[in-house]
């Protein structure tokens, strides 16, 4: 959640912080230090001396992978008629506990619904 969040926000603005992430998840100042402590422990993100936070090769590679997850879960549930807000929130659950498999035949069956997958 926390690196999909980081991506997101810098796709919107130059720079992140902490203080940004908080404002976007809602979460606790010090809920969001251990976790950043936690990323950057674990090298999924860097942060210079003025705590703006940039994420390493490895924390983008699965921020985008869930990123993309959500948005196609997401945009896939609106268009069967699912509330926005129900579908966005039913989509950041489902993308963290979905198989590979499962969302690469999903993905395809979404770009492509005519085809068959067997």
């Amino acid at each position: 959640m926390y690196l999909e969040t980081i991506l997101v926000l810098s796709r919107r603005k130059p720079n992140v912080r902490s203080i940004d992430i908080v404002g976007e998840l809602g979460y606790k100042k010090s809920s969001v230090s251990v976790a950043m402590k936690n990323l950057r422990e674990n090298g999924y993100i860097e942060m210079d001396g003025d705590g703006y936070i940039t994420l390493t090769e490895k924390g983008r590679k699965i921020a985008e992978t869930m990123y993309e997850r959500h948005t196609l879960i997401a945009d896939w549930l609106v268009r069967l008629g699912v509330d926005e807000t129900t579908a966005l929130e039913d989509a950041c659950r489902i993308e963290h506990v979905i198989s590979a498999e499962t969302f690469e035949a999903l993905k395809k069956h979404v770009i492509n619904p005519d085809s068959k997958s067997r």
